[in-house]
């Protein structure tokens, strides 16, 4: 028996009837869980116009004091349940518990650097810019923004986003990928419990239409994506052309160079760690390994002996790897496996046809990997997203740059060396946005900004972080005199905030 899945308007289970579902699928299984409800335009227009009325009258002029108590709240419920929204994402999307576990972790991160919004959103102050006029800064929120989330992390990205765009004093609209909601779900039930007023967290789910619907509509101020490249050029030029600020993070094809003097085993570890980690389903994973070729042989056979222990399946079994998310996906990727194989890559590890711990018929594709892959070639120019990790041998350091320069895309990239100048100039040469130094997957802390650069992103800034708190925010700059001093009386009570 499936579960429907439903929008949360208000702070509530939405009550009306769908003209339009979609199935959701357990991936590991194969089998339909839910049937979930996609928006029509015309509920996206009714939500977004309760959560404007909702931010104009009971959240954006709460102090700053309140917000910070309902941050707090939110982070502490958000902790309790990690394990329960993890096995939410790992039932929907497939990859497994502890990977999903991880997955919350990074996105509880985000709302715990939003709990320090009072600071963020300080001021400048200037006494005496003129004689008895001061002048000072101040940032204030936007109104209604949405947040469109793709399916690869269902609770990390929009955890990105939703807690320092309610942090800054907006209402926020979630569209979650529509092959794994249950999770952003979860996590937007939490905002009520943690005192957030009703209308402030909103979720819609849906397909084009819902997104278009957000893109279009003239009280949606601000709009975050995360998605493939089209898309978020789509998005971008879409969204800006109705007068939103967007930022749309796109595709990637992330190398990790590999010098000669590198610690192969520690190379071999991070090559597996990245190329495979979450079914290949991340943006920032490494799908292209390159690697200095007097060195090469040594480490394809210490990658192939640890795929070799790895086991896919269930992610619920303690697997190292899950499924894919659908299997049309699957499809596609193991699409890319024979092209590559016919396009004269040498196929060392084939995952087509390897044993899987499961129930059912999921949506399975075992590690891959190629050597002697060549630009030109599909598995090198495309983002595959799946556990397909391509060698690419090049004669010095330099050749391994350029390479990774000539790339469309600029998300992340890794260097493994233990020659600190080469560090140092590959991450100033570097046209990427992310780098790892022996770090193969170098997603920022919440503390600073993520996204890439080239087609990898699409306006001028990037997730959380500072970058966050200013898109979600605009700023204001005051010119004051006051002529006569005023008196407050007297109060010998010890001041609060309220």
């Amino acid at each position: 028996m499936t579960t429907r899945i439903t929008h949360l308007v208000a702070g509530s289970p939405w009550e009306g009837t769908s003209e339009r579902t979609s199935e959701v699928f357990n991936p590991a299984t194969g089998e339909v869980t839910g049937t979930l409800d996609l928006a029509s335009a015309a509920l996206v227009d009714e939500v977004v116009t309760g959560a404007k009325a909702a931010w104009r009258d009971s959240w954006a002029s709460v102090s700053l004091a309140r917000r910070t108590q309902v941050l707090f709240a939110f982070r502490q419920l958000l902790h309790e349940n990690r394990e329960r929204i993890a096995a939410l994402i790992t039932a929907e999307h497939g990859k497994v518990l502890s990977d999903a576990l991880g997955e919350v972790t990074r996105g509880l991160e985000v709302a715990e650097f939003a709990c320090g919004i009072p600071h963020l959103l300080k001021g400048g102050y200037s006494e005496n810019a003129s004689t008895d006029v001061d002048v000072y800064s101040l940032r204030q929120s936007l109104g209604v923004v949405a947040v469109v989330s793709p399916f690869n992390f269902p609770a990390m990205v929009p955890l990105w986003f939703v807690p320092v765009a309610v942090a800054c004093g907006n209402a926020v609209v979630v569209k979650p990928s529509e092959k794994d909601p249950s999770a952003t779900l979860a996590v937007a039930e939490l905002w009520r419990e943690a005192g957030l007023p009703d209308g402030i967290m909103n979720v819609v789910n849906g397909d084009k239409e819902a997104v278009d619907a957000l893109l279009t509509h003239p009280d949606v101020k601000a709009l975050s994506f995360v998605g493939s490249t089209p898309v978020a050029r789509y998005v971008y030029e879409t969204g800006t052309a109705h007068g939103k600020r967007v930022q749309a993070l796109g595709g990637a094809k992330n190398h990790m160079l590999v010098l000669p003097d590198a610690d192969l085993d520690l190379a071999a570890d991070a090559a597996v760690n990245a190329g495979f980690g979450s079914a290949g389903e991340r943006c920032m994973s490494i799908s292209a390994l390159v690697v200095v070729d007097t060195v090469a042989d040594e480490l394809v056979a210490r990658i192939t002996e640890r795929m070799a222990a790895l086991r896919t399946g269930d992610g619920t079994r303690g697997c190292d790897m899950g499924p894919l998310v659908t299997a049309a996906h699957r499809d596609k990727v193991t699409s890319y496996v024979e092209s590559g194989a016919a396009e004269g890559a040498e196929l060392v590890v084939d995952g087509r046809d390897a044993p899987v711990d499961a129930d059912g018929d999921g949506f399975f594709l075992s590690p891959t990997l190629f050597d002697r892959v060549t630009p030109g070639m599909s598995v090198y120019d495309d983002e595959i997203f799946g556990p397909v990790l391509s060698v690419v041998r090049v004669a010095s350091y330099d050749e391994g740059l350029a390479l990774i320069n000539a790339n469309p895309y600029g998300n992340g990239t890794a260097i493994f060396t233990n020659d600190g100048g080469a560090a140092r100039r590959f991450q100033h040469e570097v046209e990427v946005g992310m780098v790892g130094i022996n770090v193969p997957v170098p997603v920022p802390v919440s503390y600073y900004s993520f996204g890439g650069w080239k087609n990898s992103l699409f306006g001028d800034s990037h997730a959380h972080g500072t970058e966050g708190v200013h898109f979600y925010t605009r700023g204001k700059v005051v010119t004051s005199r006051w002529l006569d001093p005023s008196h407050g009386g007297v109060d010998l009570g010890f001041p609060q905030n309220a």
